[in-house]
């Protein structure tokens, strides 16, 4: 239920451009995330952290896109989200000596301290990827290809991802004794 949650802006974004254009649906992407976040504040759900930022840039983002009636800011929101990651994860390596996927996961997974190494490296080129990657399809290709690469490209290359790293992680996990 989660994820479907988290892909609703994502989702509406979709239909609304193949129903209108990217305008109309970078308006809906930016109404349907001020809704998401004033739904879990109405339900007395947490916020996490990372839900205010995405906010904040689709927020500033699609604002600009809207305001400069100019669709490059919102075809650059995911490389900056993406890069937003690899950066906050780069460092919390680099400047505090933390894991933050360790910070994340720690709790539900018992892993040798050089695998939790390699997994915060292993996400921090995944993202950085997805920004590039994102950058690429941007410029390279017609608008219908991006919106169509930044809801099933994206998913399906973080679900591939996801489950490589299950597969990979499986050799490492600790039994509780």
């Amino acid at each position: 239920m989660k994820l479907l949650f988290d892909l609703f802006p994502l989702v509406l974004f979709f239909v609304a451009y193949r129903v209108a254009d990217i305008y109309v649906a970078t308006g809906v992407a930016i109404a349907a995330s001020v809704a998401q976040i004033a739904w879990l504040q109405l339900r007395g759900r947490p916020i996490e952290a990372m839900q205010w930022v995405g906010l904040a840039i689709i927020v500033v983002f699609g604002g600009m896109t809207l305001w400069l009636h100019d669709e490059t800011f919102i075809k650059w929101k995911p490389t900056v989200l993406y890069g937003l990651f690899a950066a906050v994860l780069l460092g919390g390596r680099a400047f505090f000596g933390r894991d933050l996927i360790r910070s994340v996961m720690g709790s539900k997974l018992a892993l040798p301290e050089p695998v939790w190494r390699r997994l915060n490296v292993a996400w921090i080129a995944f993202f950085a990827a997805m920004a590039v990657l994102n950058l690429l399809v941007a410029y390279r290709f017609p608008t219908d290809v991006w919106v169509n690469f930044k809801l099933f490209g994206t998913m399906g290359l973080t679900i591939a991802f996801v489950i490589a790293q299950g597969l990979w992680l499986g050799r490492y996990v600790e039994e509780e004794s």
